[in-house]
């Protein structure tokens, strides 16, 4: 009987011992993928984010891309992209400012010819059409051309204003004729980008590339407010010289086109213009009591204003502002 008791202890070791094993097969996992394999799925994804950038962007040469549209919006990547509609309104129907509209058409005429042509500065009272008349002078010029003497519009945000050194170097080779388009232009306090626009407009090593012209709208005729003006010169110890550099640079507009407010006449004549292109129909007396009405919750008269109108008054009379 005793000689039985070993065998059981010995089986019952040799159970415990097969217990002990048997984890480690049930955690076993596949082989770890080599650094090889993980640097060439790297090196993989790297290439196709590039490949999507390079699609997305001019290059330096990218007279091709800039041929696909007639407006673009700069942005400080290095990137132009495509206005495919640009929002404007005819020339037609900009009413009282003749004089300045005649003024930069034929500017920006002599530009799209090669020939000499200033930069511009329109600058004045709030809705008067400055930044419509860019675009819309634009789009006058190119109804005549060819594609390939088409002129390009380009947008530059305030904000970017740094980045137009880079914009120039982009456009200089190029065959086609570039504006250069700044709406709402001013500086305020210690900002310094002003540098930028002015190293291109004039005195840079560069300058302006003679395909490129460009054109700005402010509220402001020296781009600085009156009292931060006025306190450099009272606290500077030579006042002449103190703004001077920054007042310096709306001097470097060759033009400068002033918007003023306009008449009740000149006024009223835009809501009849915007009515009559879009065939919206009012007995005139009662179009003109509702359009001075308007004008007077505005507490203003003005091109925008005529426009908000005549928004307005085709709804209510369910008028879609479709050109007639």
């Amino acid at each position: 009987m005793m000689s039985k008791k070993p065998r059981k202890t010995a089986s019952r070791a040799a159970s415990r011992a097969g217990q002990r094993k048997s984890p480690p097969a049930a955690t076993k996992r596949p082989p770890a993928a080599s650094e090889h394999d993980t640097t060439e799925r790297i090196a993989r994804a790297l290439e196709a984010i590039a490949t999507h950038l390079s699609a997305g962007s001019p290059t330096s040469g990218g007279a091709d891309s800039l041929g696909s549209a007639d407006a673009f919006v700069w942005h400080p990547e290095r990137r132009l992209v495509p206005v495919p509609h640009v929002s404007r309104v005819d020339l037609s129907l900009l009413r009282g400012i003749e004089h300045v509209r005649d003024i930069l058409i034929e500017n920006t005429e002599r530009f799209a010819d090669g020939l000499p042509a200033n930069n511009a500065l329109l600058w004045g009272a709030r809705g008067m059409g400055k930044s419509s008349l860019v675009k819309a002078a634009h789009a006058s010029i190119n109804a005549s051309r060819k594609p390939a003497d088409r002129l390009k519009l380009i947008e530059i945000h305030r904000e970017d204003i740094e980045s137009l050194p880079d914009l120039m170097d982009l456009l200089r080779n190029s065959n086609f004729h570039f504006i250069v388009f700044c709406d709402d232009l001013s500086f305020d306090g210690n900002d310094a980008s002003y540098k930028s626009l002015k190293a291109v407009l004039e005195g840079g090593i560069e300058g302006r590339p003679d395909n490129v012209i460009l054109y700005a709208t402010s509220n402001r005729r020296h781009l600085l407010p009156r009292d931060m003006i006025d306190n450099e010169r009272s606290t500077a110890i030579n006042p002449g010289e103190a703004v001077e550099e920054k007042v310096s640079l709306s001097d470097r507009f060759g033009l400068w086109l002033g918007f003023h407010r306009c008449s009740q006449d000149e006024y009223l004549a835009m809501v009849k213009g915007y009515c009559g292109h879009f065939g919206i129909k009012l007995a005139e007396e009662e179009l003109e009591r509702e359009a001075l009405e308007w004008s007077t919750t505005r507490g203003s008269r003005s091109g925008r204003v005529a426009w908000q109108f005549t928004q307005e008054l085709a709804g209510r009379l369910g008028v879609r502002l479709r050109a007639n």
